[in-house]
């Protein structure tokens, strides 16, 4: 599989390369979840983790001083300037061909790349962030605070724009007609920069940390590195929990991620023969089919969450209370959900793929060039094997699942009294549960 076709296929594994039955596997993975849901509710009686991001090892000194330096931030912004000149090359002068990496470098390096580095070294992509760095640079030379803009953030605005965003983006890479070619692709990004830099210039560089999709993605899997800041600014070494559980409520964050975990099982959704059948027999365009199917996805995964969160309140609190705030307070669990499903979907992707592309940036232009040296890459692949994938995919969501459901007990020993946290977490359960079987059912609905 070349060109396009091959960015927009995601995985290799399949039901004939389950080591069990895919039966078997649903009942061992809701079984796994049970144990320990009874497990965490006899074992893990008081609160355990950080949720005030108060602990941490300190790293070294020498390391420390090297990445709080203005010098290494200035070079990490330079490096993101030179990687966005190197994409917007093969966007803007390169032919509209299956050679350009564009594509690939959208939807591959950045999008699917972002969840590992994110995983590994926190929110990343802030750093690196080219737009934030250009809105930098024009205030130092208007002689302007880049944090302070024409007028102030609005209190209650949240995350909503970065939520927004993301819809958006996921809109592009899953459902867009023609989604790989540079024309659709040129639009959406610059669209994306226009509102990102207006924004900016309106209410600052904090926009950027509310708006921004790939920043608020990186920086929601970047809470599960295992090295961030604590609440003094001091660079730690952390249990990933603990800066898991430093994630706090804030508006639009239940709807990021439900947008990245309903997303993602949209995508599993649309490769099964049966969603492919109905799409080409429905008679409508399948931008329309695609449209709805990813909204009708995402809804249903935020009123599952959302009535799991509303019937925990009222258990847990023995009355019926005020859930509003509860969905907040547990949407640290999902994160881990998100990114399981997010790793277990795109893995052989990343693997396949990104290989390809980075061969393919060498030649931009599509010249014959090797201006990079990695225009001879073939891909290796040893580590994309069907079973290996299917193993790995089976591991990352069970995984992301047994993180969820921790995550959930801990906040919910700080929520509810001591004697209904357990009760509690039931209507939580059961929405871990519903997840689980409905992800690994549309994982290997081929």
């Amino acid at each position: 599989m070349t060109g396009a076709s091959a960015v927009l296929a995601h995985g290799v594994g399949g039901r004939q390369d389950l080591p069990i039955t895919l039966p078997q596997l649903v009942v061992a993975a809701a079984l796994t979840l049970v144990v320990t849901f009874l497990a965490l509710g006899l074992l893990w009686r008081e609160p355990r983790l950080d949720r005030d991001a108060t602990g941490g090892r300190p790293v070294p000194e020498p390391l420390a001083r090297l990445v709080d330096a203005p010098a290494f931030r200035w070079a990490l912004r330079g490096l993101g300037l030179v990687a966005a000149g190197w994409f917007c090359l093969g966007l803007l002068v390169g032919p509209d061909t299956p050679d350009n990496p564009t594509a690939g470098a959208l939807y591959v390096l950045l999008w699917v790349g972002l969840v590992p580095v994110s995983l590994l070294l926190g929110p990343v992509w802030r750093a690196v962030n080219p737009l934030r760095t250009v809105h930098l640079l024009a205030a130092l030379v208007a002689r302007r605070d880049p944090e302070r803009g024409i007028r102030e953030l609005p209190a209650g605005l949240g995350l909503w724009p970065a939520a927004v965003a993301l819809f958006g983006f996921v809109w592009l890479e899953l459902v867009a007609p023609d989604r790989a070619t540079l024309p659709v692709i040129t639009a959406w990004l610059a669209g994306y920069a226009v509102v990102m830099l207006t924004g900016a210039a309106l209410f600052g560089a904090g926009w950027f940390d509310r708006a921004d999709p790939f920043e608020v993605y990186s920086a929601l899997v970047g809470h599960l590195a295992p090295v961030g800041r604590a609440a003094d600014g001091l660079l730690v070494w952390r249990n990933p929990l603990d800066g898991n559980a430093g994630l706090r409520p804030h508006p639009g964050l239940v709807a990021v991620v439900i947008v990245l975990l309903g997303s993602t099982m949209f995508d599993s959704l649309s490769n099964a023969p049966a969603w492919l059948r109905f799409t080409q027999e429905n008679g409508l365009p399948p931008v329309v089919t695609g449209s709805a199917g990813l909204t009708l996805v995402i809804a249903a995964v935020a009123a599952a969450y959302l009535a799991a969160t509303g019937a925990a309140t009222r258990i847990g609190r023995a009355g019926p209370g005020d859930a509003r705030g509860l969905p907040g307070e547990l949407a640290h669990s999902i994160v881990p959900i998100a990114v399981g499903y997010l790793v277990a979907h795109y893995y052989s992707l990343l693997i396949l793929e990104g290989q390809r592309t980075v061969a393919l940036l060498s030649d931009p232009l599509d010249t014959g060039a090797n201006w990079l040296g990695t225009a001879g890459w073939e891909p290796h692949t040893g580590l994309v094997t069907p079973s290996g994938v299917a193993t790995l995919q089976i591991t990352v969501i069970i995984l992301g699942h047994l993180l969820g459901t921790l995550l959930a007990h801990d906040r919910a020993l700080y929520l509810f009294p001591r004697a209904r946290a357990v009760a509690g977490q039931l209507p939580l359960l059961a929405l871990m549960l519903a997840y689980t079987v409905a992800g690994l059912l549309l994982l290997y609905a081929g």
